[in-house]
């Protein structure tokens, strides 16, 4: 037994399919009234054998045929739309050959649409042979007029059913144009709802006035009249089909483009044109894609380089090289070698990962950069690239909420190093790769304080030009410890330690 699914979805396509069918006959029915009432108004007026197609054995043809065109329409309609709704209704991606079925659906409706006429005007000239050329000329008038009228009425009332499912099989659109574009179609309405029911209009007061086919006697206001108000009663329609087919997709893309300025990358457009519409339509999507792309490359870029770098380097294809004063923070892991030596890679993996997020946050959250990850090591920049007030007092900060939060830390010993002063920020490297960096003495300073630093009880140690730069309430959490020589520098430098440094830190 078939489960519910599945007959929802068999629900759905006879929906579907019925809807297409009664559009498209209802359609064939309209363009059938009133073409029949141009030929019967023509007829009346007329002299000569014209005037027997007004008889009942034409009425009956007329009927029978109206009933077969009915009939073929329905079952041309359910053979039109029902191979393509086999996989829409399930949501199933379309072959190649479905998908090359439901984008000539509509080329297919207007065949067998203008078939339908075609035939029913080759049995009435069958049926009226005895009438001559006169004859002959006006049903094949009237099928020319029926087929178009037909064909666009029946576009008109069946594109919101089959839009959807040409716009599912297109989403590999390849920018064919196999449909009229937006100049074609304008001037194709023109000239079959103004220009030919004018010139008709024109050639039958010009045959009344030489008594071709219409008597001078007889009057051609009925005939003017029924076809002027049927060349409305069209031209309306395909009006309504010509706007739709070009302001329709143009709403989509105004309306997706007003999602995309609120943010909604994701958002696209269906493309269900096979015209320059649809390259608009796709071109779109193509560009929300390579918006989407860009977005997702600057938030990996401000991953890897900071946010305020990657801000910078897309406003001005690169930050501007400086000499800054700023504040340095150095962290580094002690007996890094001993943790790889006692651990899988996996475990030191994870370590230095629980390690470097608690860095990440303290440095983010007080405004500053992460220069770069060294291993085990990390380097801070507070006032660059993005110059800001109170950097040196954001760099203590930092370091203060980091010796606390990192002895949670089980089997992690560190040591932290903050120093100030006068670098160089910017661009190092080739033309084609390069990274942001900053170079200067307060860096090295830095570093060589926080290897100082692990063996110190609190594990945090700043030079005297950082605690210079900081404000009165930051300084006074901080202890002066005398002066050491560092490592690889002649000169002695100042440190301070943080208060209370065998106890929970205040942090700011």
């Amino acid at each position: 037994m078939p489960d519910a699914r599945t007959e929802r979805q068999r629900s759905s396509a006879n929906g579907l399919a019925l809807r297409y069918a009664l559009g498209l006959t209802f359609a064939q029915l309209i363009t059938a009234a009133e073409v029949a009432a141009v030929v019967i108004s023509l007829s009346n007026q007329t002299s000569g054998a014209t005037r027997s197609l007004l008889t009942q054995t034409n009425f009956a043809i007329l009927i029978g045929l109206v009933v077969a065109a009915t009939i073929v329409t329905i079952v041309g309609a359910y053979w039109n739309i029902s191979p393509s709704l086999r996989w829409f209704v399930t949501g199933a991606e379309p072959s190649p050959p479905q998908r090359r079925a439901a984008t000539n659906m509509v080329r297919r409706q207007t065949s067998f649409l203008f078939a339908t006429w075609a035939v029913s005007g080759a049995v009435v000239i069958a049926a009226n042979v005895q009438g001559g050329l006169s004859t002959a000329v006006m049903i094949v008038v009237a099928v020319l007029f029926g087929g178009t009228s037909s064909i666009s009425t029946g576009l008109l009332f069946a594109q919101r059913i089959y839009r959807p499912i040409v716009a599912a099989a297109n989403k590999e659109f390849t920018s064919r144009e196999t449909a009229p574009g937006v100049v074609a179609r304008l001037v194709m309405m023109w000239l079959v709802n103004s220009a030919l029911p004018s010139l008709f209009i024109a050639l039958l007061v010009v045959a009344h006035s030489y008594g071709w086919f219409v008597p001078t006697t007889a009057s051609v206001v009925i005939p003017v009249v029924v076809i002027t108000v049927v060349s409305l009663a069209l031209g309306w329609r395909a009006l309504i089909l010509v706007a739709r087919s070009i302001s329709d997709p143009i709403n989509d893309v105004v309306h997706a483009m007003a999602g995309v300025e609120r943010g909604k990358l994701g958002q696209t457009v269906d493309v269900y044109e096979q015209s320059e519409i649809g390259r608009l339509q796709h071109g779109f999507n193509r560009m929300v894609a390579g918006l989407s792309e860009r977005d997702r490359l600057r938030d990996l870029f401000g991953r890897h380089v900071g946010p305020d770098v990657a801000r910078l380097a897309v406003e001005a294809d690169a930050p501007a090289s400086a000499t800054r004063d700023v504040a340095i923070l150095f962290i580094d892991l002690a007996d890094s070698t001993q943790l790889a030596a006692s651990r899988t890679p996996q475990e030191v993996a994870d370590v230095l990962n629980a390690f470097f997020r608690i860095v990440v946050d303290a440095v983010d959250e007080r405004h500053g950069l992460i220069n770069k990850f060294q291993g085990d090591a990390a380097l801070a920049v507070f006032g660059a690239p993005v110059q800001t007030e109170g950097a040196a007092t954001a760099a203590l900060e930092t370091a203060r909420a980091l010796s606390a939060d990192l002895k949670t830390l089980p089997s992690v010993d560190f040591g932290i190093g903050v120093s100030a002063g006068a670098v160089f920020a910017g661009n190092i490297g080739g033309e084609n790769r390069y990274e942001y960096t900053v170079i200067g003495d307060p860096v090295n300073e830095a570093a060589r304080l926080a290897d100082t630093a692990k063996s110190m009880p609190g594990r945090t140690a700043a030079s005297g030009a950082a605690i210079c730069r900081a404000d009165d309430a930051e300084r006074r959490r901080w202890t002066n410890d005398g002066s050491v020589v560092l490592r690889g520098r002649t000169e002695a430098t100042q440190i301070s330690v943080p208060h209370r440094e065998n106890g929970d830190h205040d942090r700011g």
